[in-house]
């Protein structure tokens, strides 16, 4: 396995932690521990921290560490601005673009996530309900919106545990299907994701 690789690996890893709620804000990311559970130097998990907190999901602080972010309600107010000017923006840009490929695929995705609400996997519902948004912007055929997205759901995630009932995990269960059914009529005025 090369080095990116298993830097990718490691860093889907805890990043899927994080969104899951099984790294809650405010976890110290310990690099020995890190280094130990995965295998790895502690340069590369190093490697791999520095990459999750350049997309705001880490905070590195000299001398004491890693730690999952922490987002404060300012910088929440801030996360949800951004997604209420750019999701809809992806969604015009998909409707724009939209394929039955396209709608196939969100159709997919929720399957997986009604599924996951069948089971009850609650952290299942969690990471899938933000793929659908990060889907969206994948689709929309904007990378750096895409990116952009990815960090903005994570971001979501973790003001939802911080500041939320510990119920909303996530968005309700009908509200995907609205969007896809709105996309698939190409409803620009109704869609927001």
């Amino acid at each position: 396995m090369s080095a990116e690789t298993a830097n990718d690996d490691i860093y889907e890893r805890i990043y899927g932690a994080i969104v899951e709620h099984r790294l809650h804000p405010g976890t110290k990311l310990g690099e020995d521990r890190l280094a130990n559970i995965f295998g790895v130097s502690r340069a590369r998990v190093r490697e791999v921290l520095a990459r999750l907190a350049h997309e705001q999901i880490v905070d590195l602080y000299p001398q004491r560490g890693a730690f999952v972010a922490k987002p404060s309600p300012e910088q929440a107010i801030d996360v949800f601005e951004a997604r209420r000017l750019i999701e809809p923006a992806l969604l015009r840009r998909l409707i724009h673009t939209l394929t039955s490929e396209k709608v196939a695929r969100l159709r997919q995705h929720q399957e997986l996530e009604l599924d996951a609400r069948r089971r009850d996997d609650q952290r299942a519902v969690i990471r899938l309900s933000g793929e659908f948004h990060q889907l969206v912007g994948l689709l929309a055929g904007n990378a750096a919106l895409a990116r952009s997205m990815r960090e903005l759901s994570t971001l979501t995630c973790l003001i939802i545990i911080l500041y939320d009932s510990p119920t909303a995990t996530s968005c309700r269960a009908d509200e995907h299907s609205d969007i896809i059914d709105a996309i698939s009529k190409r409803d620009t005025a109704r869609p927001n994701a």
